[in-house]
């Protein structure tokens, strides 16, 4: 293993072709820095000058290790310094899970605003389900989730809430409630309901069923999907109705539509959060500025 205090001495001697100057040059005495030289090519295995008493001059050797020592030493620089921008959180690798952000444009804002301001901050971007999220958060796979409520007891994450929302009934268009500004949560005790798996997503598959149960009934769900997209497909092509957040009443369509509902409920049932979530257990500069950057603009 050469020292890349060899490299730099070396280095010194190939662009002086002379000990002397070389050593002035290093700020030691000659007899020390020659060697210096000789346990450098003793570690070769070849000559790399060729000494005279009137000149000092590169072997070819020389003068291909010459290229090495500068890339080598260029390319440690660069790695050492890339290091502190890493340790300062200001360069590396984040690992982004998420559900569909598309409706919060203040978070995208945030996103947005960091990656100008980090350019070097590569990102791995996944979208899934709350559940797959915190399996990778857990894992150490993921850096930063954004996701809802996962129902369960998970201590080694951090959450924080982002954005707070209300729910929509979501209903075929010509369905007879659709002539109300807002409907009665407990009109839809009769209806069919679409609903996503509680498999992917327990927190918020149960503050819906909490949600109908607070309006007197227990929805019957028909059919499941893995998108909150597709179930307004579903809704569209006349499966049933849907409880969704209200971020996704903006998807302007004619074939859907979106009502507020109104429920005698805890606030905490009537209202849906987003949360970014991390594991507090594992400590990185990056993320923790990201994590920054979301909360000044959300």
């Amino acid at each position: 293993m050469i020292e890349t205090r060899l490299l730099r001495q070396f280095i010194a001697v190939a662009e002086e072709l002379h000990f002397n100057r070389a050593a002035v040059r290093l700020h030691m005495a000659q007899p020390p820095l020659s060697q210096a030289i000789r346990r450098l090519e003793a570690e070769i295995g070849f000559s790399l000058f060729e000494r005279t008493n009137r000149s000092v001059a590169l072997t070819p050797a020389g003068a291909s290790f010459l290229q090495t020592a500068r890339e080598t030493l260029v390319s440690l620089e660069d790695g050492v310094a890339r290091t502190r921008r890493v340790a300062k959180g200001v360069d590396g690798h984040i690992t982004m899970t998420f559900i569909n952000i598309a409706p919060y444009s203040s978070l995208l804002g945030a996103l947005r605003t960091f990656r100008n301001a980090h350019p070097t901050v590569e990102f791995t971007m996944r979208e899934a389900t709350t559940h797959e999220q915190i399996k990778a958060l857990e894992a150490g796979v993921a850096d930063v989730g954004i996701l809802r409520s996962p129902g369960t007891t998970t201590p080694e994450l951090c959450y924080e809430i982002i954005f707070r929302e209300g729910f929509v009934a979501a209903l075929p268009a010509g369905h007879p409630l659709q002539s109300y500004d807002s409907i009665p949560l407990d009109a839809l005790s009769g209806e069919s309901f679409v609903a996503s798996s509680r498999a992917l997503g327990q927190g918020f598959h149960d503050q819906i069923i909490r949600l109908c149960q607070a309006a007197g009934f227990s929805p019957r769900i028909v059919q499941e999907a893995r998108r909150l997209q597709t179930l307004i497909a579903l809704v569209a092509s006349g499966f049933g109705v849907a409880l969704l957040p209200e971020s996704l009443a903006s998807d302007g369509r004619g074939d859907v539509v979106f009502r507020p509902i109104v429920v005698d409920a805890p606030d905490n049932i009537r209202h849906l959060e987003l949360l970014m979530a991390w594991n507090g257990n594992r400590a990185l500069a990056v993320r923790d500025r990201l994590l920054n950057e979301i909360r000044s603009h959300t």
